[in-house]
């Protein structure tokens, strides 16, 4: 009767509306549980397929602080020796001006004139630079702001290939199309003949030309352009892309990846102080690492009236100070960049190991 009685209490507890709305709410967050691990399951996967990329945010108004037109131009190249070495995908170039969020690298330089902005000045320098050697009489007409970049050191990247080197792509500039009835094109690689691509594409173009094994190109075998992603995503260092902000929030804003930067770190002297060999960072699929101008980053975000009320900690996922007990009372942005990124190096191949062993 004891173990009657009891099922029976069960029975009507169950019908009862408050046990009802307890085992569905249970079942409910059961479920939002379950969902919530299929879903960063899915995101591991994803982020397995899919090497993590690094950028960093650069202020222009550096280049207004240098003290001539030559040495303006040593700045600029010093950032673009310090990206390439440590092998950065992306550069930001950070106006802090209140103009349309959404301006392009491409308007910015294009509208231009011989007496730009410090960020317009240092767009065109960094992007000359990335360009082939090959490419750039073609890419780059006459201007003022690239009078002194001959006396640069070269960057020295992998796709920046002499002509008695072979390598599995090159970058090229597409030349005239085939003749009629023919479905093709020119395009010149940096080797002593034009290869032919397998596609029509207009004139003047940049592309990246997958080369395959035949290395003779008087054989005029169809090569195929390739997204520029390609070689990066077979392990090969293909230099870095640069991108026009025009302040702080459109660097987030107007990110080239899908689900933007999932991991932001601002740097500044005012920043937490942790040892590379302690600090660690998530498995993150794009990395942002950002540098302020004269007076930090504090002021970038001070001057961004969409960021208005909020603070630097606020916006970044980690505030570090990369070079503490430094000597001098100012260590220079381009100076910064040199040692932040020697700092973040252990952390960051942490992460890529962590990659390969999901791959």
């Amino acid at each position: 009767m004891g173990k009657k009685k009891k099922r029976e209490d069960e029975a009507e507890g169950q019908n009862d509306p408050f046990f009802a709305n307890g085992a569905s709410q249970s079942i409910e967050k059961q479920r939002k549980k379950k969902k919530k691990s299929n879903e960063q399951q899915k995101d591991v996967e994803s982020a397995a397929n899919e090497m993590p990329t690094v950028s960093i945010a650069v202020p222009g108004s550096i280049i207004d602080n240098a003290q001539s037109f030559e040495l303006a131009t040593r700045l600029a190249g010093q950032v673009a020796r310090a990206a390439t070495i440590f092998r950065i995908d992306e550069i930001i170039v950070v106006d802090n001006k209140n103009i349309c969020e959404d301006t392009s690298t491409e308007t910015v330089l294009n509208n231009s004139d011989d007496n730009e902005s410090g960020a317009a000045f240092l767009l065109r320098i960094l992007t000359y630079l990335e360009t082939p050697q090959y490419l750039r009489k073609d890419l780059f007409p006459k201007h003022n702001s690239l009078r002194f970049v001959g006396l640069l050191p070269p960057l020295d990247a992998p796709h920046h290939l002499r002509k008695h080197e072979w390598c599995s792509y090159r970058e090229g500039i597409t030349r005239k199309n085939l003749d009629a009835g023919s479905v093709g094109t020119h395009v010149d690689v940096g080797l002593s003949k034009n290869v032919v691509v397998d596609e029509v594409v207009e004139a003047g173009k940049r592309v990246t030309v997958a080369m395959g094994t035949d290395r003779n190109i008087d054989r005029d075998l169809p090569r195929k352009i390739v997204p520029s992603s390609t070689p990066r995503e077979e392990g090969m260092y293909w230099g870095y892309k640069v991108r026009y902000a025009s302040n702080i929030s459109s660097v987030f804003k107007n990110s080239p990846y899908k689900g933007g930067y999932d991991q932001r770190i601002g740097t500044s002297e005012h920043g937490l102080v942790i040892n590379p060999s302690e600090l660690s960072l998530p498995l993150f699929r794009h990395l942002l690492i950002a540098f302020g101008g004269l007076a930090g980053l504090e002021e970038c975000v001070d001057e961004d009236q969409t960021l208005k009320g909020k603070t630097v900690r606020s916006i970044f996922d980690s505030y570090l100070n990369t070079c503490p007990h430094q000597g001098s009372r100012t260590i220079r942005t381009e100076e910064a960049i040199f040692i932040s990124l020697q700092y973040f190096q252990e952390p960051i191949h942490r992460v890529s190991k962590k990659y390969q062993r999901l791959n």
